[in-house]
């Protein structure tokens, strides 16, 4: 997420300050939804939506353009929660567009830890290695593995001058944010496609799987304003988890179903103590080479990206749309000062309405083509005749 802030303009401190203030909604909603559901309703960040902001790095973005596009996804979460229509619009977006969007937000990001191991072979390839040893092994803890050997890479590299960045006494710093339409486009609606369609729907879904009703409102609408908070002070956003869901709402939490809230309540106190460590964090992480941030961003996103490929080619009816959709959001173009994640959206659209409307006349023609077989016996002998068999 600090390397994601960083990639929208964000300064150490402004990261620093953004992580501190995502941990610190998480944790006050995470607490307040246990005790007034009873119930373990997951909050965290948005994974999918940090990588938004990864694949915006290079685009010249103003951080306080980034805040207003923040204020903009989470205003629009709000109003999932209030005007209940709205959230049934945004679900009933294709998960072939969908998931095909967060498969090319993800796609150059997965590729980071090729690079590291090509450019910083010597801290890059314990980390991949490391990786790849526990994920046949222990794939629980593959991640965090590689998370402590780049940590370990990076002090190698940095040395200790980063220690005089980083701050034991995590501060919010306020950010004024600005509104560009651009970025509102390119950053602010995919930031909420995603945190939608790639967190909160599935968070719900796992709720609903361990027998939990999770009421929309409370839980849109809390996460929504969680969000607005976040944004003033730099974070982007806060959602439902999926995850920790399964992990909260599973007997793992506790044998008894009524007593698992108090894992969310556990979960809310933790992110607040997290939440300290924020400003060493924000240090250490602008102290890196950026590849090989990215590269351990790329590996503990890799399991997304297989998810969301899947859940984008499953369907064989919108394959081709899909993968067009992919290739524009993957290709990272900026058409007038806007990302590729909304022109791979728009694109995909109009493919996806193109073949479709040709789909439908071909299949008029052939119901017409069938009827008029069927009134006349004759071109239906001929028919049978002439065309090859099926089989």
């Amino acid at each position: 997420m600090i390397a994601g802030l960083r990639a929208v303009g964000a300064t150490p401190a402004e990261a620093s300050s953004g992580l501190f203030a995502v941990c610190i909604a998480i944790g006050v909603v995470n607490i307040v939804a246990a005790l007034w559901l009873r119930i373990p309703l997951a909050i965290a960040w948005s994974t999918p939506g940090a990588a938004v902001l990864l694949a915006a790095s290079g685009g010249g973005i103003r951080f306080s353009d980034a805040v207003g596009a923040f204020l903009v996804s989470s205003t629009l979460i709000v109003l999932c929660g209030l005007w209940p229509a709205l959230g049934r619009a945004i679900i009933r977006i294709p998960r072939p567009l969908a998931s095909a969007m967060l498969a090319g937000v993800l796609f150059p990001i997965c590729l980071a830890p090729i690079e590291a191991v090509a450019t910083l072979p010597l801290l890059a390839a314990p980390i991949v290695i490391v990786w790849l040893v526990l994920y046949r092994l222990a794939p629980r803890w593959a991640v965090p593995a590689a998370m402590v050997v780049a940590v370990i890479a990076i002090l190698i590299s940095a040395g200790t001058d980063w220690l005089g960045e980083a701050t034991l006494t995590p501060q919010l710093s306020f950010v004024t944010p600005t509104f560009d339409p651009f970025t509102i486009l390119s950053l602010g609606l995919p930031l909420f496609i995603v945190t939608m369609a790639g967190q909160n729907v599935p968070g719900f879904t796992v709720m609903s799987t361990y027998l939990y009703a999770a009421p929309p409102r409370f839980s849109l609408v809390a996460t929504g304003l969680g969000s607005v908070a976040t944004n003033l002070f730099g974070g982007h956003a806060i959602n439902l988890g999926a995850i920790t869901a399964a992990i909260m709402a599973g007997p793992e939490a506790h044998p008894d179903k009524d007593r698992r809230w108090v894992a969310t309540f556990t979960n809310g106190i933790l992110y607040l103590l997290l939440g300290l460590g924020a400003g060493v964090a924000a240090a250490l992480v602008s102290a890196a080479p950026t590849v090989l941030v990215v590269a351990v961003a790329g590996l503990a996103v890799l399991g997304a990206l297989v998810t969301s490929v899947v859940n984008a080619m499953e369907e064989t009816n919108h394959r081709i749309t899909a993968i067009v959709t992919f290739l524009v959001v993957a290709s990272g173009i900026v058409l007038l000062g806007i990302g590729s994640p909304f022109w791979g959206l728009l694109v995909g659209g109009i493919v996806m309405a193109w073949l479709g409307w040709r789909r439908g006349r071909n299949s008029s023609a052939d119901d017409m083509s069938s009827d008029d077989a069927s009134a006349n016996p004759e071109t239906t002998r001929l028919t049978s005749e002439v065309a090859p068999s099926t089989e």
